[in-house]
């Protein structure tokens, strides 16, 4: 499988979904090369610069990586999404699935099994479940073609509930590694479970307009479709049939295109459209995907649109429900609102801060509504740089690794402005750390490094590669003038560590101040038992990591299958300790936040966590603005 990669794909404002091209199944090394070469070509194709002019993007800055895979021979091919793209649900993933290869349920010729599955208990919310009569297989010796389906698969579900699970588990891990909701596509072979892409989902704040149109405005309009729905909204129009993209100049301001299925060359046609139906594909569809990017109603799958619509009739699209209506609702809008800004929330006295660690994402991210970096993670950055830092340390590159770890923290320092940046100092395992260049010859192999050499301990046995840190924060800081950025410490089993931590970043020339604050974080229950004891030692704040947390009291592992359903952060014994935390700290009066995943996963929580006293929660990027509401409602209802 020969696949496109462009650096510029999958910002949080565009898809670039079927932009580039991508080969499947190509034998042999010529052929090979040949697919790169014409993937690489595709970067200059007519539809992709035409995206690339209407978003705005330089076509020199956007280049292409086109990875080359081991072809998985797809029994059955699927997308699943680790939140729910048409509601935006975030406690929801969903699973869509067919046989063969996976370019038919894209291009939408078929519609496939769809699965929708709560996060908080695994469970399978519902199913839909799709005949389907062809697919497409590998042609040998090379390529791909178009079959009939076996009779006795035709009406026989893709994926068993099992699988549907391990696929769901799959997207939660990519969505937490990623910590942007994400879009994958999945094979399976012989049982086994292949992912083999993803990319970020850049649908969730588009078309944020909730719909001007009541269900009481629909009522006694004539329901003409009922298909899958796949872009929230409700768009009315007259209908205009095409069929295919040498027609879409048909397609003015207003009108609802009613197709068998899009491709991209329809882009500039559905741009124009109030609404979209078509006979054909799933809410991974070419359609479903763009119609959300575009913020505009769609409805896909109905089967039989074009040839029930008649031309020039007047429709109204309901794309949150896949309703088709006869007519026009009493005051139907096609409008979409404005993309939430912070003067459209409500004010929170508990700041919601961030986490972040992709530096690239740091500027996007930066224009939403939090009030800074709570958790900027060391790990990603190091990762790019690429090699241990020991190796670069023994090659004599300790200046080079120095500037590339201050350059990628002055891109959050200078995106986020006068905001504060909290820099978790590294905290990778001794596993994590022998993936990087050179790590082999550094890292022992440990039998749990969960619990081993990592953390605070590492930066006292092994000064010299946590100073590399501390001197890109003074670089950042001092020479760099982003006097917004912090440092937190995490892992720290002991207060004699706390002690003798803030001894090493005392010597590199830090020291507290107004101006540069010191937080530990808290995830070992003797940071919880003994916390006025580390306050003592001097810190300006804590931020509880709630996963290790949990893990450690609770004695669960929560990567392991077999046990990970007893992981749940409201355990009892996990809140007292969370109460304690938070107390303990309003006590001594320094700040407390919480950056786990628990913050975005449970509003009971948080509420809790409000009524103790945090001052700040600190959540992933796509839930912000849910999470300020919710803490508005919360301190609403405290000051009554």
């Amino acid at each position: 499988a020969v696949r496109s990669s462009a650096t510029a794909e999958d910002l949080p404002d565009a898809s670039f979904a079927g932009q580039q091209e991508s080969y499947l199944d190509i034998k042999g090394e010529s052929n090979v090369i040949q697919a790169v070469r014409r993937a690489w070509g595709s970067l200059w194709g007519a539809r992709a610069i035409f995206y690339r002019a209407t978003k705005g993007y330089d076509h020199f800055k956007v280049l292409l990586a086109v990875p080359v895979q081991l072809m998985v021979q797809s029994d059955i091919s699927g997308v699943v999404f680790s939140v729910n793209p048409v509601t935006r649900n975030k406690n929801q993933v969903v699973v869509e699935a067919v046989w063969g290869l996976g370019d038919f349920m894209v291009q939408g010729v078929v519609n496939p099994d769809h699965y929708i599955i709560n996060k908080e208990n695994l469970s399978i919310h519902s199913r839909s479940l799709q005949p389907q009569t062809v697919m497409e297989i590998r042609k040998y010796p090379s390529g791909v073609k178009k079959v009939k389906v076996p009779p006795a698969l035709i009406n026989r579900r893709k994926l068993t509930d099992a699988q549907v699970i391990d696929v769901a588990k799959l997207a939660i891990k990519v969505h937490q590694h990623y910590y942007f909701p994400q879009d994958m596509e999945f094979a399976v072979e012989n049982g086994h479970i292949f992912l083999v892409q993803t990319r970020p989902i850049t649908t969730l704040d588009m078309g944020k307009g909730e719909s001007h149109v009541s269900e009481s405005q629909l009522e006694g309009l004539k329901q003409l479709l009922q298909g899958e729905p796949a872009s929230f909204g409700v768009g009315t129009g007259k209908v205009v049939m095409i069929k295919t993209a040498k027609e879409i100049d048909k397609v003015k301001v207003g009108d609802v295109l009613v197709t068998e299925m899009t491709s991209p060359d329809f882009v500039p046609a559905m741009k124009r459209a109030a609404a979209i139906v078509t006979d054909k594909g799933g809410q991974t569809s070419h359609a479903a995907i763009v119609s959300r990017e575009l913020g505009i109603p769609a409805v896909v799958g109905t089967k039989t649109s074009t040839t029930i619509l008649k031309k020039d009739q007047v429709i109204t699209v309901n794309g949150a429900t896949g309703t088709i209506y006869e007519g026009v609702p009493k005051k139907a809008a096609t409008t979409v609102q404005k993309k939430v800004t912070f003067e459209d929330l409500p004010k929170t006295a508990t700041k919601v801060y961030v986490n972040l660690g992709e530096p690239d994402l740091a500027s996007v991210v930066a224009q939403g509504n939090a009030d800074g970096v709570g958790l900027l993670r060391a790990e990603f950055m190091m990762a790019q740089i690429g090699v241990h830092p020991k190796k670069a340390i023994h090659d004599g590159k300790s200046k080079e690794f120095i500037e590339k770890l201050a350059e990628s923290l002055a891109k959050f320092t200078f995106s986020f402005g006068n905001r504060p940046v909290v820099y978790r100092a590294s905290d990778f395992k001794t596993n994590e750390y022998r993936n990087l260049i050179g790590g082999k010859d550094y890292e022992p192999v440990e039998p749990n490094p969960m619990l081993g050499f990592r953390g605070a301990y590492r930066y006292i046995k092994d000064e010299s590669v946590f100073n590399l840190e501390l001197e890109a924060i003074k670089m950042v800081r001092n020479k760099m003038g982003h006097k917004t950025l912090h440092l937190m410490v995490p892992f720290c089993r002991t207060v004699d560590e706390l002690v003798k931590v803030k001894r090493v970043i005392s010597a590199s020339g830090l020291s507290r101040s107004e101006s540069f604050k010191l937080w530990m974080m808290v995830e070992i229950p003797s940071n919880v038992i003994l916390l006025e004891e580390f306050i003592k030692v001097g810190i300006d704040g804590v931020s509880i990591g709630s996963n290790d947390l949990t893990m450690l009291i609770l004695g669960t592992d929560r990567d392991n299958e077999t046990v990970a359903t007893e992981f749940d952060e409201r355990n009892p014994a996990v809140l007292w300790a969370l109460e304690k935390v938070v107390k303990t700290a309003a006590k001594h009066s320094i700040t407390s936040s919480l950056c786990g995943q628990a913050a975005s996963l449970y509003p009971d929580l948080v509420e809790k966590l409000v009524s103790w006293g945090i001052t700040s929660v600190s959540v992933s990027p796509d839930a912000i603005d849910n999470t300020r509401r919710n803490i508005a409602g919360i301190e609403k209802r405290l000051l009554k």
